[in-house]
């Protein structure tokens, strides 16, 4: 067995003079520590949440391709955005935040994954190999591929943390928005599953027609005039308290808030001028929308909004029960957790501008697979 494995590793940097830059670096991997294993990278997601450090804040309309032998691709960034960036200026940072692959070295404590393949978390993902501790991996079940494997952390685990939240909160029911996604694909069948009443916000009717598919029951689309009266009437019937936003920016939070004060406002017996007492939580955990949240307030004064990440929550959960939820992905794999992917590309394609515009779209349906081995 080799001592060490050299491979190619996509870096995104940000200059201080306001420039983006993607490039791929070759990289060498030392020997795994006793805890540790290497991992011949066979596939990685791009999510949402890679975007915003893989392209950060770049106008995507400026994008150049380099000259040469190395593949690099540069773009402006707006003055306007340079503030937000300092924390990262002039460093090359490894991109990805999950994948799938093979075990070709491990340490002395972490033997028994040799040759195994395996889902894993953890950052640097569009890389060839990965150096990270055994602990980070799941083994996947028998003939499950590395592309099976390569999604089974941020969106099968964000989606069950939703329904953890609702139960540790005290919630009937749920609202999900851009809820055909893959992600809301996922939520669907583990509602479905456990008995949570689930509103699903869309934004067209093709996308609808998914999750019809998949037995959705209550689904509302955005972009119909009746949106707002739909919406109410799928909250007052489901009695949902709770939604998570993927948009972000927009009134769409506002629009949910003023659809489940007035579904509380039904079965009102006496007025209040501070509006129902029904607590309602709005978690933002997007930004398809980059622009401002709007609010208006006309909703009472018993409501929340706030920002929800997977990484926080899980630490609040505890290490029992991440294992615990971990454990059902890698039971429900290639069923409730199945991803599907509508391109799988090769590190140096991550690169070509045209790729670019397709994967920085985050179109319902058009989600990118990395094959750093092509």
């Amino acid at each position: 067995m080799t001592d060490r494995f050299s491979g190619l590793e996509l870096r995104s940097t940000v200059s201080a003079a306001g420039q983006l830059t993607l490039s791929l670096e070759t990289v060498d991997r030392d020997a795994p520590g006793p805890d540790e294993v290497i991992v011949r990278v066979e596939a990685a997601p791009i999510n949402p949440s890679d975007l915003g450090l893989l392209l950060g804040p770049a106008d995507l309309s400026t994008l150049r391709p380099g000259t040469g032998d190395d593949p690099v691709l540069t773009a402006d960034i707006p003055p306007a955005r340079m503030a937000a960036m300092k924390p990262r200026l002039d460093q090359s940072l490894p991109v990805g935040n999950e994948g799938a692959g093979t075990v070709v070295a491990a340490g002395a404590n972490a033997q028994a994954l040799l040759g195994k393949r395996v889902g894993m978390m953890g950052g640097a993902m569009y890389a060839q190999y990965r150096k990270l501790p055994a602990r980070d991996c799941i083994v996947l079940p028998e003939g499950a591929s590395a592309a099976d494997g390569a999604s089974m952390f941020v969106n099968p685990l964000t989606a069950l943390s939703m329904v953890e939240t609702l139960r540790r909160e005290g919630h009937k029911a749920l609202v999900h928005t851009a809820a055909a996604s893959n992600l809301g694909q996922m939520l669907n069948r583990v509602c479905i599953a456990d008995g949570v009443p689930l509103v699903n916000i869309v934004r067209s009717e093709a996308q609808a027609e998914i999750l019809r598919a998949i037995g959705a029951t209550h689904i509302v689309d955005s972009s119909a005039a009746d949106f707002r009266e739909k919406l109410t009437d799928a909250i007052a019937e489901t009695g949902a308290t709770l939604a998570f936003d993927a948009i972000g920016g927009g009134k769409l939070a506002n629009t949910i808030l003023h659809a489940m004060e007035a579904a509380a406002n039904r079965t009102a017996t006496e007025y209040s001028r501070y509006g129902s007492s029904t607590f309602k939580q709005v978690y933002i955990y997007g930004a398809l929308d980059l622009g401002p949240t709007e609010l208006d307030r006309g909703y009472g004064f018993a409501w929340a909004v706030s920002g929800f990440l997977l990484t926080p929550f899980l630490m609040k959960l505890g290490m029992e029960g991440v294992m615990r939820l971990r454990a059902r992905v890698a039971a429900e794999l290639t069923t409730t957790f199945a991803s599907r992917y509508s391109a799988t590309i090769s590190l140096a394609d991550v690169l070509d501008p045209e790729i670019v515009a397709a994967y920085a779209r985050k179109a319902t349906g058009e989600k990118y697979l990395i094959d750093p081995s092509r």
